[in-house]
């Protein structure tokens, strides 16, 4: 018992259980938001094989039509998963059959009324 629990304290030395981000990755890409357009856009991205999930440390300070696609090397508007769901926390968008995540390496946060980036996620 006390070795596990040594172990335990260890984990949370390193932040490894503050989180849970430790143990996200592993299964998918992850990515860290980056505001565009003057707004905040914050947290970490996780792309699966058929859904990108946006994990509890997700913010955007909010805009008209915010949406959900991949980029590669830029926003590409037939990738879009639908609209945001929440400003912020976990959420999670179906990536459309016939796309192939791999293709891309951004995660864009996208106001299609203005045509305009909200937050973009670099993949790892």
């Amino acid at each position: 018992m006390t070795t596990r629990r040594t172990v335990l304290q260890g984990m949370v030395a390193l932040g490894a259980l503050s989180t849970g981000h430790a143990f996200a990755g592993g299964h998918g890409r992850l990515g860290t938001f980056t505001g565009e357009s003057n707004h905040v856009t914050s947290g970490t991205v996780e792309v699966l094989k058929d859904e990108v999930v946006l994990l509890d440390d997700f913010f955007f300070d909010g805009a008209p039509d915010p949406k959900v696609a991949f980029g590669k090397d830029g926003y590409d508007a037939s990738t879009l998963m639908g609209p945001l769901t929440s400003n912020s926390g976990k959420s999670s968008y179906a990536i459309p059959s016939g796309i192939n995540p791999d293709d891309y390496n951004e995660v864009w946060i996208w106001c299609e009324r203005f045509n305009v980036p909200l937050g973009v996620a670099k993949l790892g």
